[in-house]
């Protein structure tokens, strides 16, 4: 079985409401759908959106990447030489994690269809259900109070709360303002998007654990590259931290963990480059002892579908953030994944389980 042919689309859905964090604010969920055709007739998705403040990919880098530099190495490759395939996607270009994403997934996809499995058994086949958190974004204490009880109302039992913005004052009183509209029994963790320096991190989580708010965790409280805050806000918080930014490559997760500059760590395919790394660097946190979560960028449920398949497949990946399709107007997905409120269940067809997507338009040249 062959790599045939591979097309490239583009998407774009508006968002409900608006996202933001401290790094950005997104209206419209747009992304770079990727097609394999295999020789054999098997059909493969994937997607990469553009995330310019985290990966620094674009659409146009993207697009480029797959058509011009990843679909001329690999066209014609065997996907049952898996081993050769993956490490060819990977060399064949520094950098563009995003795009190389994208093409795994679909190459995944089209393997496990192949295999005749889920694409989560054909991993591992840890579980067929997940449950996600929903995001809620920075904004006024009341805003996001409102909109924290909403969510809870419609069943989710986690929340991710965007922090980092403003001054840590602002962001206690957003705290106060949403444990308090949520109750006691809702899980919070916390998200400051490398929105502050490595004092104020500690001074800030010390202030929530004084007045007992009941934080689960803190993601990326300091800069990508300030491993060595990370490692000092990591040592003098009891509070665990979470590595995301900072969190691309396997050789990135050895680094952070050997440091001890990080309690857990959050995979997400668009910084790791598609399901074959994320799972080295699932690896490595196994053997330190490390949980793990697998995040997401703003997706459709075909990156999602991809991410949720890699979660169910292993036994240290203990937590999901899931929820950018809820986020979004329409879904332009037929098949993958289905939720039921705050739960993803996973499809028992073979691959990804996606029948079709819809509104791509014409593929891109």
């Amino acid at each position: 079985m062959k790599i045939g042919r591979i097309d490239v689309y583009q998407s774009a859905v508006p968002l409900k409401k608006a996202f933001k964090t401290a790094l950005r604010t997104v209206t419209m969920a747009e992304s770079v759908v990727v097609k394999v055709t295999t020789d054999a007739g098997l059909i493969g998705w994937g997607e990469a959106p553009p995330t310019h403040v985290i990966t620094g990919d674009s659409l146009a880098s993207i697009r480029y990447a797959v058509k011009a530099v990843i679909e001329p190495a690999i066209l014609g490759m065997s996907l049952l030489e898996r081993d050769v395939l993956f490490e060819k996607l990977q060399q064949c270009l520094i950098g563009n994690a995003s795009a190389k994403a994208a093409v795994d997934m679909a190459l995944h996809d089209c393997i496990a269809q192949h295999a005749g499995l889920p694409l989560y058994q054909f991993l591992g086949g840890v579980r067929d259900t997940l449950e996600t958190d929903y995001t809620v974004s920075v904004n006024s204490p009341e805003e996001m109070a409102s909109d924290a009880a909403g969510y809870v109302k419609t069943g989710f039992r986690t929340l991710k709360i965007k922090v980092g913005k403003n001054d840590i004052e602002t962001d206690m009183k957003r705290l106060q303002a949403v444990r308090e509209a949520v109750g006691p029994t809702i899980t919070l963790r916390l998200d400051a998007n490398q929105g502050w320096d490595a004092k104020t991190a500690v001074r800030a989580i010390s202030r929530m654990e004084d007045l007992g708010l009941d934080i689960e965790l803190v993601e990326q409280p300091v800069a990508a590259a300030d491993l060595k805050g990370m490692q000092y806000v990591t040592a003098n918080v009891h509070t665990p931290i979470m590595a995301d930014e900072s969190l691309f490559s396997p050789q990135d997760a050895r680094n952070l963990l050997e440091m001890r500059a990080a309690d857990l760590l959050n995979i997400k395919l668009m910084k790791a480059g598609g399901i074959q790394p994320a799972l080295d660097i699932a690896r490595i946190a196994k053997i330190y002892g490390v949980e793990c979560m697998v995040g997401c960028m703003i997706e459709s449920r075909i990156g999602i579908s991809a991410a949720a398949h890699l979660a169910a497949s292993q036994h240290h990946i203990t937590r999901v953030d899931f929820d950018a399709p809820l986020m979004l107007q329409e879904d332009i997905v037929t098949g993958g994944v289905r939720y039921e409120g705050c739960r993803l269940l996973l499809n028992a067809s073979p691959g990804l389980g996606i029948l079709a997507v819809d509104a791509l338009g014409e593929a891109v040249i």
